[in-house]
This record gives structure tokens, C-alpha cells and sequence, in this order.
């Protein structure tokens, strides 16, 4: 039993925690435009604009002039995620970090059934909002590649299950192979 936990626009979250005049706004985390740089991360706001993460931020600025743009704040993110780390950490000890804010949680030692991985899941979502004010999304999975993509299938604060092979089959059978994590262009 994996649990894929992936913060919500973790920067711009953060920046919209912290300055209230951003929440619900197009938020655009890098460069600032004029500057040589890329996106770092883009509200959901941003990304309704075909603003993502990676992109040139002349381009961003084309797709989004509205946008509010702000230069990252690193030594502060990493403040948070440790908090964060904290809160999955003292769910079990099998954590593997692949971010500042997203980690898969090993909780097949502890014996849940998947109504019970639900409710875990459900009081870290809980924890996290409360302790920290950010949004996450959940997947709860037989498998690491399961549990990533079922953290996407309800993003943005979503919660996800996928229990055996075959319900994993089932969601992606009719899909592209691009929402496979790993699988872009050149794949």
C-alpha cells in the first residue's frame, strides 16, 4: 500500500498562503518578465493560460500578461516542506522524498485495509491544510507508478485509489500514453 503525496502548485501555494492578495489569482512563481528564466510553478489560475512550469517566462508572459509574477523564495520553501516532511514522516518511517513537497509513504507495514489507507490519507490532507494552509493531493495505490497517477487523477486537493492491476488497466485503457509519469515527447 503506496501513498503518492504531490503538494498542490507548491510554490505559488505557499506565496498565496503568505500574501492573501494572490489567492485565486494568476500566479506565476520565476523569472520576472524581462528577465532570462523559465516558470518555476504557475497557479491553477496561471495554468488555465497554458502557463506551466519550465516554460520561458517571455512565453508565460505572452500567454498571461495578467499575471502576477513573483521571483521564488527557495530558503522559505524548504522551511515548509520540512514541516510537511514532518507530518507524512510521522505516518511511517518508509518515506521516499522525490521533492520539496512530494514524497511516496510505504504503508504496507501497518496493515490497512483500503478503507482504512483512505481515512490515513484523508487525515493527512486534514493535517497538512490545518498545520501548514496548503492543499495537497493523494494517491493511494498496490504500487509506486499506480499511486502517482492516481495523485493526478484528482488534482488539484484531490484523494485517489487505485487498488490492484486491473483498476489501474481500467483508468488508462482508453487514455493517451503521455499520463503515464515518465512518458513524454521523446518516449
Amino acid at each position: 500500500m503506496i501513498l503518492h503525496v504531490d503538494m498542490d502548485a507548491f510554490y505559488a501555494s505557499v506565496e498565496a498562503r503568505d500574501n492573501p492578495a494572490y489567492r485565486g489569482q494568476p500566479l506565476i512563481v520565476g523569472a520576472l518578465p524581462g528577465q532570462r528564466g523559465v516558470v518555476a510553478t504557475a497557479s491553477y489560475e496561471a495554468r488555465k493560460f497554458g502557463v506551466r512550469s519550465a516554460m520561458p517566462i517571455a512565453e508565460a508572459y505572452r500567454r498571461c500578461p495578467q499575471g502576477i509574477y513573483v521571483r521564488p523564495r527557495i530558503d522559505h520553501y524548504h522551511a515548509v516542506s520540512q514541516e510537511l516532511h514532518k507530518i507524512w514522516c510521522s505516518y511511517t518511517n518508509k518515506v521516499e522524498f522525490l521533492s520539496l513537497d512530494e514524497a511516496y509513504l510505504d504503508l504496507t507495514d501497518r496493515g490497512l485495509t483500503w478503507d482504512q489507507g483512505l481515512a490515513l490519507a484523508q487525515e493527512i490532507k486534514t493535517r497538512t491544510l490545518a498545520s501548514q494552509g496548503l492543499t495537497c493531493s493523494l494517491g493511494l495505490a498496490y504500487a509506486k507508478g499506480a499511486a502517482k497517477l492516481a495523485s493526478e487523477e484528482k488534482k488539484p486537493n484531490g484523494l485517489f485509489l487505485i487498488k490492484d492491476a486491473q483498476a489501474w488497466l481500467d483508468l488508462v485503457i482508453d487514455r493517451p500514453v503521455s499520463i503515464l509519469h515518465g512518458v513524454g515527447q521523446v518516449t
